[in-house]
């Protein structure tokens, strides 16, 4: 394997980091604040080409690979994790069910303005009895006529709150369980579809992540995703993919906190002299490093598997459960190393160690990881 970035992903990673020093960092706080996401920042992004990284320019997309992607996500989460989440969900969800299982109608129509710039998107597979159990699903759909008329709930529908497509997951056969799954293109305008309230959170709370409620939802029935029943696929194929992005926001939000910390050891003085002058303070930055940096090429080969149309869902996995123990190991550590001060809101660290903890549970907790790395393993 190749550890060097080619020229044009490190010139990419050099614009995701500009955009990210310039354009988030100095508002994510307020926002973190606030518990809100800003519309300014979100249309800049666009305009950045940030929502459309890996998707083909035939549709208005950047045409790059899935590797830039995680430079984007690595970038991003290291001053802002909501903004990781924010592209993620869109990117790696709502956009890769579409561009992979859609129908050329379907891409034109609604995969080409979410990766141009001109909307956002969001996925809907979550309810309040079914998490990591997605063949728990009670939302249904039922076909009348030309439409199909939907009924359920759905819940930390991650862009809810300003998203204009909605990919959303329903039974059209609830008699065979998750083999009776399909898949829907929902338009935020269609009657019946609410939003609620941004649901409060520990972490990623900038990040819009509501209850959405469908109530006698007719949906064209040309807005189905595929064939009915191919709903459980889709929503693991893009799950898969995913993963490959959460890996790369714990890496972002694991390198961030180092970063903060780095600064922080090099000011702050204790016993008459700076705390990077410790031999503790040197073992336990390099001891954090090395982790991040090992999680990051494991992030690097999954993206990579994807790319060479390989078998990847094992590497996001790996990837992902890595790495976000890595994130809430490393940012432990930069709090701790900031002492008081860590615990402060002033302080990067202290969100930086909020918005950990969901790395490990959503787009598939920890404990699904391990079960999808034995299984791929036949144990």
């Amino acid at each position: 394997m190749d550890f060097k970035l080619t020229k044009a992903q490190m010139l990419q990673q050099e614009l995701f980091r500009k955009v990210a020093e310039t354009e988030i960092k100095p508002i994510a706080k307020d926002m973190d604040e606030a518990e809100e996401y800003s519309m300014d920042l979100l249309k800049t992004l666009h305009k950045c080409g940030m929502f459309g990284i890996p998707y083909s320019r035939e549709y208005g997309g950047q045409g790059a690979d899935n590797l830039t992607y995680t430079l984007c996500m690595e970038e991003v989460s290291k001053v802002d994790a909501s903004t990781g989440i924010t592209i993620s969900v869109h990117t790696s969800l709502c956009c890769a069910c579409i561009n992979e299982f859609g129908t050329e109608e379907q891409k034109q129509k609604y995969l080409r303005p979410l990766v141009d710039g001109s909307k956002t998107g969001c996925y809907g597979l979550t309810e309040p009895g079914a998490g990591t159990d997605a063949g728990g699903v009670r939302t249904e759909a039922v076909l009348d006529g030309d439409y199909y008329v939907i009924n359920g709930t759905k819940v930390f529908t991650t862009n809810s709150g300003f998203a204009d497509t909605f990919v959303v997951f329903a039974l059209t056969d609830k008699t065979k369980g998750s083999k009776g799954l399909s898949a829907f293109i929902v338009e935020r305008g269609y009657e019946g579809l609410s939003v609620g309230p941004n649901i409060e959170r520990m972490g990623i709370r900038a990040a819009s992540n509501c209850e959405v409620i469908y109530e006698n939802v007719k949906v064209p029935k040309e807005n189905l995703l595929g064939k009915e029943g191919q709903g459980f696929k889709i929503a693991m194929k893009a799950l898969d993919g995913g993963r490959i992005g959460i890996g790369a926001q714990a890496v972002g939000i694991a390198q961030g906190a180092i970063n903060e910390a780095l600064q922080y050891v090099k000011e702050r003085k204790q016993f008459g002299k700076t705390l990077n002058k410790f031999q503790n303070t040197q073992f336990k930055l390099a001891e954090m490093q090395t982790k991040v940096d090992a999680a990051r090429l494991m992030v690097w080969r999954a993206a990579m598997a994807k790319d060479n149309g390989e078998v990847y869902g094992p590497y996001a996995a790996m990837c992902k459960l890595f790495a976000s123990d890595v994130a809430n190991e490393v940012t432990r550590g930069c709090v701790q190393l900031l002492g008081g001060y860590g615990y402060c809101r002033e302080y990067p660290v202290e969100r930086a160690l909020r918005d950990a903890k969901i790395t490990e549970i959503y787009e598939g907790t920890s404990e699904a990881m391990k079960m999808v790395i034995s299984g791929a393993m036949k144990v």
